[in-house]
């Protein structure tokens, strides 16, 4: 399992193709050398005019986008974010299929490796003749258990390979001393999304309990699998009873009470019901002297409920997570019934992906460095990282002077916010280093091999990592996927080449839709270092107090107050936003459109905006900001992310943010009486 990387935003944003003016070395210089008028950058069309911007900006700025787009089968959502990631897997695609199609292809290179997991992947009648007999071995080792010490050392040898289990386990940074790897468990376990799918009672929630049990039954039956109805009934019995120990998400989220470090030999004090020394040795670290618990209590709770489960039961449930897990690689009915229950009972998607897209999943998760050396060269220039390099020094410069205009901030708090924010290590586009395959084997005719051993090569790579010195080159995403994210053990900002892309980076568009587009991406990533959560590490990465007393409170008081506000968004009559769950995210939005903002004026020199379109250049940043989360998504889906996704939905990350800006209330001359009008002294500044 990679390290947790806490605070990644879920969603994607742009490339920028070659520059051909000379990139300005100074501070807040202009994105581009405007020798010419350039366009608003503004989507016109998308404008809904019949809504007053003053009353609800984002459906001003996308209404008529939304009311003309409607969501295929295969999807859940569409949007700019979305946009973004299909052309990524075009652009992926044809790579593969260049290599696939490519005959007598040297065994144990790169491109044969990307060839021959494609292939195996897209050899639908092979997987069909197979049935369940790749995963045989693994049914084998369950049926073959004989004491709870062989099933601890199960879930330790299994969950390396994808096989889910009660404890998660994984290696990343010691949040208390950033220079060295600890391994850590995370509570698991769980079939259905999150704890509540379990104890609501809600008509939503009961149905699908309903068609959960209803699935594990149907799996067992397509498996060939004697008695699946009353395997149902016990799967669900053992979820339901860890899901009561399970911590909520947002307690989950508070980073002071995920660290708990125990020495290996006191790890009996949470439970000495399980075999420890057989679990660790089975994951490769029975030398390891301490281990970080995030959810201590659960694992209590876990211990009892291994205690009391008996080893059959306990059989019956890896079976299914087995089968669960591995579904997406077998037979076509196996397959179609997972992504009944998980993609159109619980997502609302109607219809399969294309199993092409598929396909390039599946080498992004296991080749996915192997094709981001050839997406790069591709896809992303040496001048765009200059340029992206040149735009994240601009906002770090006016983070900075936020900083120090600060009303609310001690001295004291303000230098050490300084020392971390000088600390922020950038990676734009592509590693500088790039991870190595060599020791993976991959068969055109193994498609569940070639899984299984990719999955144990990387858990012995991460395994490896125990004592040795941190890998900063590392990267958490590939170059090919439409994200970002800050890393807070290492204080690092991370912007793969795909995000780089219009609408978010337009190089024939004047600035201020750019600083309203990347900018603000750019500034949220910087904000995670200062969020509720971030702010708990130092420069270094360690998780280390640097706040006084009275700052700290104040700070507090503010983000309670982002809380109350995102708590009274409705996104359906009966559902509102949970403000304790996003706001981190709330607060990287806030700040990175009001450092952008910051960034954007600077870059203009004292001048003035040209007018573009009739739109002032304050104008064009606050609509360029509101159309990067131009989204729409299927209802279902969107009830699952309001349940666990710590991200508000689209609309309310560009409302929330820009309700507290007075920049924007004097752009477009909100008043009180106008629905987006917050009175001044209720408008929350955090950065």
């Amino acid at each position: 399992m990679k390290a947790i990387i806490t605070s990644a935003i879920c969603s994607s944003l742009l490339l920028m193709t070659g520059c051909t003016t000379q990139a300005d070395s100074s501070n807040n210089a202009p994105l581009v050398t405007q020798k010419t008028v350039l366009a608003s950058g503004i989507e016109k069309a998308n404008l809904d005019n019949s809504i007053r911007p003053q009353d609800n900006f984002y459906r001003y700025v996308n209404g008529n986008w939304l009311k003309s787009h409607d969501i295929p089968g295969d999807k859940t959502a569409i949007g700019s974010f979305y946009d973004l990631r299909d052309k990524a897997d075009d652009d992926v695609k044809a790579i593969i299929e260049e290599l696939a199609a490519t005959k007598n292809l040297k065994n144990g290179t790169d491109e044969q490796k990307v060839a021959d997991i494609f292939r195996s992947y897209m050899d639908t009648e092979k997987r069909n003749n197979l049935g369940t007999q790749p995963i045989q071995p693994i049914f084998d080792a369950i049926n073959k258990l004989d004491n709870k010490s062989e099933l601890a050392a199960f879930f330790g040898k299994y969950q390396a390979v994808g096989v889910g289990s009660p404890l998660a386990f994984y290696i990343s940074v010691d949040a208390k001393d950033s220079s060295s790897y600890a391994t850590h468990i995370w509570q698991s376990g769980l079939g259905l999304p999150d704890k509540d799918y379990y104890f609501n009672e809600t008509e939503r929630y009961s149905k699908l309990r309903a068609g959960y049990t209803a699935h594990i039954e149907k799996m067992f039956d397509l498996a060939g699998l004697k008695n699946g109805k009353q395997a149902a009934q016990t799967i669900m019995d053992i979820e339901t009873q860890l899901a009561k120990f399970h911590w909520t998400k947002v307690q989950s989220r508070d980073s002071v009470k995920r660290y708990n470090k125990f020495a290996v030999n006191q790890l009996n004090e949470l439970t000495s019901a399980f075999d420890w020394s057989a679990y660790l040795a089975a994951q490769g670290v029975a030398s390891q002297k301490d281990i970080i618990i995030n959810q201590p209590d659960f694992v209590t709770g876990f211990g009892d409920i291994f205690a009391k489960t008996s080893l059959t039961d306990w059989q019956t449930y890896l079976t299914f997570h087995s089968l669960s897990h591995f579904s997406g690689y077998l037979t076509t009915d196996i397959d179609n019934e997972n992504f009944d229950f998980y993609s159109k009972q619980l997502s609302g998607r109607k219809e399969q992906r294309p199993q092409w897209k598929r396909g390039v999943g599946v080498v992004n998760s296991n080749l996915g460095e192997v094709i981001g050396k050839v997406y790069v060269s591709r896809h992303f220039t040496p001048q765009a990282k200059s340029r992206m390099s040149q735009l994240v020094e601009n906002l770090r410069s006016s983070y900075g002077n936020s900083i120090d205009d600060l009303e609310w901030m001690s001295a004291d708090t303000k230098k050490a916010a300084h020392v971390k924010l000088a600390a922020f290590t950038p990676k734009i586009g592509y590693p500088d280093r790039w991870e190595d395959y060599s020791g993976l084997s991959i068969d055109a005719s193994d498609l569940v091999g070639n899984i299984l051993r990719s999955s144990r090569l990387s858990h012995d790579k991460e395994v490896s990592k125990l004592g040795g010195p941190i890998k900063n080159w590392e990267w958490g995403m590939t170059p090919q996927t439409v994200n970002a994210y800050y890393n807070p053990t290492v204080n690092e900002i991370v912007f793969p080449a795909a995000i780089l892309q219009a609408p978010f980076f337009n190089m024939k568009a004047d600035d201020a839709v750019n600083y309203g587009g990347i900018g603000a991406v750019i500034g949220h990533e910087m904000g995670h270092g200062f969020d509720d959560q971030g702010s708990k590490y130092d420069a270094k990465g360690n998780l280390r107090n640097w706040w006084t007393e009275q700052d700290l409170a104040e700070f507090s008081s503010r983000t309670k107050a982002l809380v109350e506000q995102y708590d009274e968004y409705h996104v359906f009559e009966d559902l509102t936003v949970n403000g304790k769950l996003t706001l981190g995210e709330n607060i990287g939005d806030l700040s990175g459109v009001t450092i952008a903002y910051k960034a954007y004026r600077a870059s203009l020199n004292g001048k003035d905006a040209p007018v573009i379109d009739g739109l002032t250049g304050d104008q064009r940043f606050f609509m360029g900001y509101a159309q990067i989360w131009r989204a729409k998504i299927v209802e279902k889906s969107m009830r699952n992310r309001v349940a666990t996704d710590p991200h508000s939905p689209a609309e309310f990350r560009a409302l929330g943010s820009l309700s507290n800006m007075n920049e924007f209330y004097d752009a477009f001359d909100v008043k009180e009486g106008d629905a987006m009008y917050i009175a001044p002294e209720n408008r929350v500044k955090i950065w």
